[in-house]
């Protein structure tokens, strides 16, 4: 039975959704965090790319009617005008409509070529455009989507091993951090942990099983979980002269962590352990961010 807080609206939340098959185990797990989360009382939207035929090229077609310079189409000016216009095709606005509407969007996908599928790149690409999902005023922590949470959920073909600092793939920290520094953050969203099922398809039934288990009960306390850490927009100079840029007290204070920032702001140092599959404790992220670093900034 579905639970539900009475005299409050109903929260929702958004899983889109990119695999070919109502067979595969990424379907599995899409039907899982659907089941938790329409328990928690949430109402829950499934946007599915394959069998919505969703179109993944960012073509001239996004924008009904003309186009402000027809000799050279620039895709991320022409949809910022039109989706202030009200001229974006149908089916963007239609997704742009669902994550307007969601508190949680949950990406549920295979990873391909370390990445995204095409369609849900495409996805991304249409309906997170310029002005709807982002500014050069609204980014990062300051982002237009602050106040909602995102996450990846996905399949490898790779085992764990392959996917570490000396394995054959490389640290997955730095594959996930520009999906989910360069879009889910930069956005806005407060980017909860991902979900990585590793290589279910070389996995007996049980191991399978078990991995749903683990899922279904993550996600009955995933709404209370840290989201992961990034280097917040105060440590930098906001502005073209300054570069965007660290600002110097900032980098003088951090020249004596062991670590950098994060992933991407490793400063030439070290990266910070599972920066990218982990959220730290509290008293973690004062330390990898630098806490005089902070002070300074809030006196500035």
């Amino acid at each position: 039975m579905q639970a539900r807080v009475s005299g409050q609206a109903q929260k929702t939340a958004l899983i889109v959704y990119a695999h070919q098959s109502p067979a595969s185990f990424n379907a599995a797990a899409r039907d899982v965090a659907l089941q938790e989360l329409k328990l928690q009382g949430y109402e829950v939207v499934v946007s599915d790319l394959y069998a919505m035929n969703f179109k993944a090229s960012a073509t001239r077609d996004d924008i009904i009617g003309d186009v402000r310079n027809s000799e050279h189409f620039r895709y991320g000016d022409e949809t910022l005008h039109a989706g202030m216009e009200g001229r974006l095709s149908e089916d963007i606005v239609t997704e742009q409509r669902k994550v307007t509407e969601a508190e949680l969007i949950i990406f549920q996908f295979p990873l391909y070529w370390f990445s995204f599928p095409a369609i849900m790149k495409g996805w991304i690409d249409r309906v997170l455009s310029q002005g709807f999902a982002f500014s050069l005023e609204k980014m990062y922590d300051n982002g237009i989507f602050k106040d909602k949470k995102a996450m990846l959920s996905f399949t490898t073909g790779a085992t764990p091993t392959m996917f570490q600092p000396d394995g054959i793939n490389g640290d997955i920290n730095v594959t996930l951090w520009p999906l989910q520094n360069g879009i889910l953050h930069f956005c806005g969203f407060q980017v909860l942990a991902p979900q990585i099922f590793w290589s279910p398809a070389h996995c007996p039934p049980a191991g399978r099983a078990a991995m749903l288990e683990g899922w279904r009960t993550r996600l009955k306390g995933l709404l209370a979980e840290n989201p992961l850490t990034f280097a917040p927009c105060e440590l930098f100079d906001l502005s073209f002269q300054g570069g965007f840029s660290l600002r110097p007290e900032v980098k003088e204070e951090l020249a004596t962590q062991p670590l950098g920032i994060s992933t991407g702001h490793h400063l030439g140092k070290p990266l910070p352990p599972d920066n990218q599959t982990r959220a730290p404790a509290a008293e973690e992220d004062e330390q990898g961010c630098g806490k005089k670093a902070r002070a300074s900034i809030r006196t500035v």
